[in-house]
């Protein structure tokens, strides 16, 4: 959806759009290795919402972005941060949680995430095939904020073993 998006705001062609999603893949994967000494200074719980936080913010923001090459930095800059709770979360869960609740609980974090995925692309459809603008991109930075800071007031206090 993102890149119909790029297609119909910016008439971005094909070639262009895999090199904007090459980039923003290399910096997501990136962003794996720099979570684990951000989480050691910072903690699990801070570490994944205080990069995902800005990364929805960036998103948000790409929606408006007046040209492609503001896009294309904003989009830079989420997966700079959008992907470093992946594995904190799943750092989180296997430490807060008794060993035989452990693949329960990888599943049950997952399932939401799955489901998500495949109930955005048919809202997004519809946003777009409404207007051009970005909604999609500010209805999911914004939910994604939300549920940041849903997780913030949530496990705050939950501190692993480690981090005690």
């Amino acid at each position: 959806m993102l890149a119909l998006w790029l297609f119909q705001r910016f008439g971005l062609d094909v070639a262009t759009t895999g090199m904007i999603f090459f980039v923003t893949g290399l910096c997501s994967a990136a962003s794996y290795f720099v979570a684990v000494p951000l989480a050691r200074r910072c903690g699990l719980v801070n570490t994944m919402v205080f990069t995902h936080l800005p990364a929805n913010f960036f998103l948000v923001l790409t929606a408006f972005a007046p040209n492609l090459w503001l896009a294309f930095v904003l989009l830079i800059m989420r997966s700079l941060l959008s992907q470093m709770d992946v594995p904190t979360r799943s750092s989180y869960v296997m430490a807060v949680v008794e060993p035989e609740e452990r693949p329960a609980a990888a599943s049950l974090t997952a399932v939401p995430r799955s489901l998500a995925s495949a109930i955005a692309p048919l809202l997004s459809g519809w946003l777009l095939s409404a207007s051009a603008f970005g909604w999609p991109l500010v209805l999911a930075g914004l939910l994604k904020i939300a549920y940041d800071l849903m997780l913030l007031q949530q496990f705050r206090m939950v501190k692993p073993p480690e981090e005690s």
